[in-house]
């Protein structure tokens, strides 16, 4: 059974890296291939110049997928069958035992991780986003985030790995559902303490000023009788140019924010059609979905790993000689998602549903035009390509190309 394990995660394996990265090239060229010209649909919208940007930043971003691709499939293997999870067993073993050794191990793996992961984080955000102008971080800043997440990750994982460790060993059989249960109420406490204990750590959030826009903002969330605790302007400028506005919260905790970005750009119109677009996902209960979908998944994924935790395969196949409630629980979810991507179209597909019914309860609260313009606006600020790969986007984009999204809307805007 070993050898069939380690043989059926080498072949998924090998199928998945070359599938990601054959999209990703297949991405590339169309998109280099679509450069010259703008499409019919934004002719007069969006300058040649902006489009070609736009073609630039996709394909130099896409270029650093592919290298975050292979380095993460080098340290899966790395970890894996390479010996790494193995090599570190061996450190801690002999010096720890229990949940000192689980919460060792956990973190050391994360720890590994990151380190590798650093340099090209460091290069998206310093050579790609610099050299496309959307770069606003300092060194200085980067650092001081990257201390800050270290600090509030260990805060927070050390105490909640140590909890699902110990459940795993104290539960018995149905130690799986006693972990989803123990999992499910952290998360629904992070969404409702993210707001106002988490997020201020990394950004300055500011009351929206009286005006015209709060007053148009008001107006709208009376029209589709939404409460929230507050609308608040993030200082997002101080890393990035990108403009975006979202939820965040929970339950009476919920808050609308805006990106001060957004303000530089959108006329208070399309900007009350953004927030009327993120407004339908709360009324066409997108985020309970979301919420919902990842909870069930969470415990089908639980289960399965009760079922496999005791198999000797299950670790001999991946290359580790030891058992432990640890070792399973790291090789669970580094080879999970090897075998979760073929499911990658469907997600992507229920996310891109989701934003069109956003659109259209955005097209029957504010203006159509007014959101189309606003969108138009976004993807050229952003450099959104308007020629996305076909087959690439049906796996990896969770909103439709720009081209269906504004044809719906303007469709709607003419039947109004």
């Amino acid at each position: 059974m070993t050898e069939n394990f380690t043989l059926l995660f080498l072949t998924v394996f090998t199928l998945s890296l070359a599938t990601r990265l054959w999209l990703k090239l297949r991405h590339i060229r169309h998109v280099a291939a679509h450069r010259a010209a703008v499409p019919a649909e934004f002719a007069g919208r969006i300058t040649l110049a902006s489009h070609q940007k736009a073609a630039d930043y996709t394909v130099d971003r896409s270029k650093t997928a592919i290298f975050a691709i292979l380095i993460e499939a080098g340290v899966l293997l790395a970890f894996t069958l390479g010996g790494g999870l193995a090599w570190l067993h061996e450190l801690w073993s002999p010096r720890l035992d229990g949940i000192a050794y689980g919460l060792a191990m956990i973190f050391s793996v994360m720890l590994i991780s990151v380190l590798i992961d650093l340099p090209l984080s460091l290069y998206s955000q310093f050579v790609v986003e610099v050299r496309h102008g959307f770069n606003r971080m300092t060194p200085a800043l980067f650092v001081s985030d990257l201390v800050k997440q270290t600090l509030l990750g260990v805060a927070i994982g050390v105490p909640v790995v140590a909890a699902v460790l110990w459940l795993m060993g104290a539960m018995g059989a149905y130690w799986w559902l006693w972990v989803w249960l123990f999992w499910s109420v952290f998360n629904l406490l992070v969404l409702f303490v993210y707001p106002t204990w988490i997020a201020p750590l990394f950004n300055k959030f500011t009351p929206l000023a009286d005006g015209e826009m709060k007053t148009r903002i008001e107006a709208l969330l009376g029209r589709c009788g939404f409460r929230s605790s507050g609308l608040f302007v993030m200082d997002g400028s101080k890393r990035s140019s990108h403009g975006n506005a979202y939820f965040t919260g929970f339950g009476d905790n919920k808050r609308i924010v805006f990106f001060d970005t957004l303000f530089e750009r959108l006329a208070p119109a399309e900007i009350e059609a953004v927030l009327a677009h993120e407004l339908g996902h709360f009324r066409k209960k997108h985020i309970v979905q979301r919420i919902a979908l990842m909870f069930a998944g969470s415990l089908a994924f639980l289960w399965l790993l009760g079922q496999l935790i005791d198999t000797t395969w299950f670790y001999t196949g991946l290359g580790v000689p030891a058992q432990s409630t640890a070792l399973a629980l790291i090789l669970f979810f580094l080879v999970v998602p090897v075998f979760l991507f073929p499911l990658a179209p469907l997600s992507s597909r229920l996310s891109r549903q989701h934003e069109f019914e956003a659109d259209a309860y955005a097209a029957e609260h504010a203006a159509a035009g007014d959101l189309v313009r606003a969108l138009v606006k976004l993807y050229d600020d952003n450099a959104s390509t308007l020629t996305p790969d076909p087959l690439h986007s049906l796996f990896h984009d969770s909103h439709p190309p720009a081209a269906q999204r504004i044809a719906q809307l303007q469709l709607q805007e003419k039947h109004a």
